[in-house]
């Protein structure tokens, strides 16, 4: 496959309609998109470059019509989005932007935004994850992220016994232990970054556009 630079992924959950991901969806270099969020996509008149997925949820006019991009794969092992994902990787791009995987059924929306360490843990480019509120990036040691003054940042550690610190946030992290989900959520920038300050973990981060 030819090597692209950007690479955005459509999931089938809530449609892209913030104005963020809404300028990611449309000024994307090469759009791959599941099988249920194809036929959406092509109604705004959109055209992916490639549809993954096993095709339950693409309708045979949309198949028959689309068949030369269409990547099936029938694996019961893996979703929609990593059959996506896997995908995007052998295109070698510098970035992967996922949109469309949460909202609708919130069962897949945490299992997705779960992904998000495996896919991190597949590639060093930067994965994110962009919802219509905001957006979520995996990380795994501290470090320093831009966010304007009054943005939202929530923190979900997905193992236990995490300590961290922080500079630049309202309420200021000093030696919390992640022991569940809650810990670290609802806390707001104060300047235009702020800074996490750990050793190592598995750490969702959150942040919220204004």
């Amino acid at each position: 496959m030819p090597k692209v630079k950007d690479v955005v992924i459509l999931a089938d959950g809530d449609f892209p309609s913030h104005e963020i991901p809404l300028d990611i969806l449309r000024s994307a270099g090469f759009i791959i998109s599941c099988d249920g969020a194809a036929g959406k996509l092509i109604e705004t008149g959109i055209i992916p470059d490639m549809i993954a997925g096993d095709m339950d949820s693409l309708v045979p006019a949309l198949q028959e019509r689309f068949a030369s991009i269409i990547y099936r794969s029938d694996c019961q092992e893996t979703n929609d989005l990593t059959k996506a994902f896997m995908l995007a990787l052998e295109l070698n791009p510098e970035t992967i932007s996922i949109l469309g995987a949460t909202g609708l059924r919130e069962d897949h929306t945490l299992g997705n935004i779960s992904l998000l360490c495996d896919y991190s843990s597949m590639t060093p480019i930067p994965v994110t994850m962009w919802t219509n509120y905001g957006k979520f990036i995996f990380i795994s040691g501290g470090g320093v992220f831009k966010a304007p003054a009054g943005s939202q940042v929530s923190l979900f550690a997905l193992e236990d016994g995490i300590r961290m610190n922080s500079r630049g946030l309202k309420y200021q992290l000093q030696n919390v232990i992640f022991d569940n989900w809650w810990k670290a959520t609802l806390n707001e920038s104060v300047g235009d970054q702020f800074e996490l300050i750990f050793e190592k973990g598995r750490v969702i981060l959150f942040i919220g556009y204004l």
